[in-house]
This record gives structure tokens, C-alpha cells and sequence, in this order.
């Protein structure tokens, strides 16, 4: 084998290598990106936690003035008093139901992102086989028209 055979295969290898290298990297970015997409789905369902909490707070108290407000006018708990109380409640089903739709929406596209980071990450370890594929066929066609 001549030096420049020799060359020609060292040069080869080492593309193959750096493709290797690139494709596998690509991968791990891709993956770590996924992981990242999956934390803030987590993270989303913590705030719905808070926020749900932070709003049976505030309903408590809007509560207990709207009990306040209707006992000090001489309105009673029956009628009116029970009405108001009745649609403030329905309100808050809808607010909270709002919230935790609104979540898990954010979790879906969370996912999906995850999801499609990983997709993005088989793809680009693919390409960097296919590259090697095509660095070997290369190296060997050079190799086998240097020979002849």
C-alpha cells in the first residue's frame, strides 16, 4: 500500500469518525431538549397545583365578604343570599375547569415538542450513518481506482 493509499484510508476513518461523532451529539442535544419539553409539562402541572390553590383562597374570601355584605344588608341566606352564593360557586367550577384545561393543553404541546425533539434526534443520528455510508464508499472507491 502506497502512502497515498494509506492517506486516503486515514482521511477516511477519520471522516467516518467526525460523522460518527456529529450524529451522536446531534442525538444527545435532541434528547436533552426532549427531557427539557417533559420538565416544563411537570412544571405546568405544579402551577396548576399553585394556582388552583392561590384561587380557593381568594374564593374563600370573596366568600366569606359576599356573606358579610349580604348579612349587613338584612338580606337573608335564603333567596337572594343563596342565588348569589349558588352562581359565585358555579363561577369558580368554571374558573378552576378553565385553569386545568388550560394545563393540560400546555402539557400536550409540551409533549409533543418532547416528542418531536426525539424524533429530530433519530433523524439527525441517521443522517450521520448515511454520511459514514457514503465516506466509506467514497474511501474504498478512491482506494480500489489508486490500486488499479
Amino acid at each position: 500500500m502506497s502512502w497515498q493509499m494509506a492517506a486516503v484510508a486515514a482521511i477516511g476513518g477519520a471522516t467516518m469518525a467526525q460523522q460518527n461523532a456529529y450524529g451522536k451529539f446531534n442525538q444527545s442535544v435532541n434528547d436533552r431538549n426532549a427531557l427539557v419539553k417533559e420538565q416544563q409539562a411537570e412544571a405546568i402541572d405544579n402551577k396548576l397545583q399553585l394556582d388552583l390553590d392561590s384561587f380557593d383562597k381568594e374564593f374563600r374570601k370573596l366568600e366569606g365578604s359576599t356573606l358579610v355584605k349580604t348579612l349587613k344588608s338584612g338580606v337573608t341566606k335564603e333567596g337572594s343570599g343563596q342565588r348569589i352564593e349558588k352562581y359565585n360557586l358555579a363561577q369558580a367550577e368554571l374558573e378552576k375547569s378553565k385553569m386545568a384545561y388550560d394545563a393540560e393543553i400546555g402539557k400536550a404541546q409540551a409533549f409533543e415538542q418532547a416528542n418531536f425533539a426525539r424524533i429530530s434526534g433519530q433523524i439527525a443520528r441517521q443522517e450521520s450513518k448515511i454520511a459514514m455510508m457514503k465516506t466509506a464508499t467514497s474511501t474504498g472507491t478512491s482506494l480500489l481506482t489508486m490500486q488499479g
